[in-house]
């Protein structure tokens, strides 16, 4: 009697078959002949640029001229789009921008041309740097780009990493490194007398825009989630995995402002999770208390002698006012300019 192949049980795949590898491959080989052609386009519009660019110092081409070389492109080519006069400038504009750096002019090629219009629309060379290597990383979309130059989020770094505790306890925990001292969650559309549920609540049916703003290395775990200890049952608000730190993040919420007792609640959830719940390959959890508010002062104070590797971060539920945060980026660099300069003349005395 012959022998079946079995190929399928109740309809069911047999064991062994990986249909998710298969539509892997896929997604892989789609993402890299995208790149390509779009490697391939933004190399164009760079020639063009630089093109252009030449012929306006040497020849003096003006705006005429560039509305002839639209016409003729789009009568030449009436099946393609994307060379009007005012793109055709913004290839002049593209190749000039980064003409003189050529690390950055390699990364742009990375990125397609509505998120490189939308970075070069910043000011300053280190926020265009900042963002298209955060854009080349998170492989950002242009809305998901926009979103975090809205917010601020170049201000917001800067700032963090100016902070005296996440100076601080960046160094001791290099754990925290993935995590800042403010975040942004406009998009939780929240009420003014809302509770710690209804933002947990409002948390869950935004997640996706949640992870975009914490960083795509965190992945969900769950909320309310359970950990047990002796008889009783504990609950953490949200717990997320951080990939590239390899450790649990437990995150805590709390609708007003920053309490000291608030550390040795989180340093028992972490207590648990390292005991229960991480595996043996991964890095001590670490946790992030997120306040309405909080006094940077009693937050040094409160961490400064704790082995708990965990931060304080404040949420805002508006976007932050651009103007403000580039003024605190200058008082901070002059607050630190002058402390060099008093331990420069204290060094010489």
């Amino acid at each position: 009697m012959s022998k079946k192949t079995p190929e399928k049980v109740n309809n069911q795949p047999v064991q062994g078959e990986n249909f998710d590898e298969i539509l892997s491959i896929i997604a892989n080989s789609r993402f890299r002949a995208f790149s390509m052609v779009n490697r391939e386009l933004i190399e164009m519009y760079w020639q063009i640029g630089k093109y252009v660019s030449g012929q306006v110092e040497t020849c003096a081409w003006g705006k005429n001229i560039v509305n002839e070389i639209s016409k003729t492109i789009q009568s030449a080519n009436p099946n393609i789009s994307g060379f009007s006069p005012q793109n055709i400038w913004r290839m002049k504009q593209f190749y000039e921008t980064y003409r003189n750096d050529s690390i950055l002019s390699t990364v742009l090629r990375e990125l397609n041309w509505s998120v490189n219009t939308r970075i070069m629309s910043v000011k300053t060379p280190e926020e265009r740097e900042f963002y298209l290597r955060l854009a080349v990383s998170n492989r950002y979309s242009f809305r998901e780009l926009d979103r975090q130059i809205n917010s601020s989020l170049f201000e917001r770094v800067m700032i963090s990493k100016e902070s005296s505790a996440t100076a601080l306890f960046s160094t001791k925990h290099e754990g925290l490194a993935a995590l800042r001292d403010s975040y942004v969650l406009e998009f939780l559309d929240m009420p003014s007398d809302y509770r710690e549920k209804d933002l947990q609540k409002a948390i869950m049916s935004n997640l996706k825009n949640f992870i975009l703003e914490f960083g795509r290395e965190f992945a969900f775990v769950g909320e309310e989630y359970k950990v047990q200890v002796g008889n009783s049952d504990f609950f953490i608000d949200l717990v997320f995995y951080n990939r590239q730190l390899a450790c649990l993040v437990a995150i805590e919420l709390k609708t007003d402002k920053f309490r000291p007792e608030h550390i040795g609640q989180m340093q028992f959830y972490l207590e648990a999770l390292d005991r229960d719940v991480k595996k043996s390959n991964e890095n001590p959890s670490v946790g992030l208390i997120l306040c309405a508010s909080k006094d940077d002062a009693v937050v040094e104070y409160a961490l400064s002698k704790s082995l708990t590797p965990s931060m304080v971060a404040e949420y805002q539920l508006m976007l932050p006012n651009k103007e403000v945060l580039q003024r605190k980026i200058q008082e901070i660099a002059a607050l630190a300019q002058e402390n060099e300069t008093r331990e420069l003349f204290s060094s010489k005395g």
